[in-house]
């Protein structure tokens, strides 16, 4: 049965969906995490039960993720989601550590794909459901800039802001922050 909350944050409510499971930890895995205004939102459906009691332990985490004590998630995902392909990015985001950046080319690099294929590897983050909880905000452009988030540009500057992945611009402290260099 698929289940569903909402939960407020610093980025604006979020919206958790989810699959009953035997197996997760607290009850529920995870299909999707999404905010408002985000592109490719899931949106609640007839037949979803308003559950929040089944995501208590992700909304833990996430709260405690928002107030800098967590810096890696133990969340399960609901099988079945996502191509091969797009599992194996995702998989790959997983990977990034906390407060560290990483380029589109260099995750196409390390799963064993082309150059050519480094677009399909954007688009394959860009259609990640699980948004803060697999960091594809941590990835970035090649020379360094940030580049699309399905949340908005500002939310993934919020994020890295909150993992120390961001650094003032040298020698303009009121400059808009830049992210490390990838890793």
């Amino acid at each position: 049965m698929t289940v569903y909350a909402t939960l407020d944050s610093p980025l604006g409510e979020l919206l958790l969906v989810g699959e009953e499971s035997a197996t997760a930890k607290g009850g529920t895995a995870l299909v999707s995490l999404s905010m408002p205004g985000q592109k490719g939102a899931a949106v609640v459906r007839d037949g979803w039960r308003r559950a929040p009691g089944a995501f208590e332990e992700i909304a833990r985490q996430l709260r405690a993720y928002f107030d800098g004590e967590l810096t890696r998630f133990d969340i399960e995902y609901a099988p079945g989601t996502g191509t091969d392909f797009q599992r194996q990015v995702w998989a790959e985001l997983d990977s990034i550590p906390y407060g560290a950046t990483t380029s589109y080319g260099e995750i196409a690099r390390r799963i064993g794909a082309s150059s050519v294929k480094v677009r399909a590897v954007g688009t394959a983050i860009g259609r990640n459901p699980a948004l803060v909880v697999r960091p594809c905000h941590r990835v970035i452009g090649s020379d360094g800039t940030l580049k699309g988030y399905a949340g908005g540009l500002e939310r993934k500057e919020r994020l890295l802001g909150l993992e120390g992945a961001l650094v003032a611009a040298p020698g303009n402290p009121g400059s808009p922050a830049v992210p490390h260099a990838p890793r």
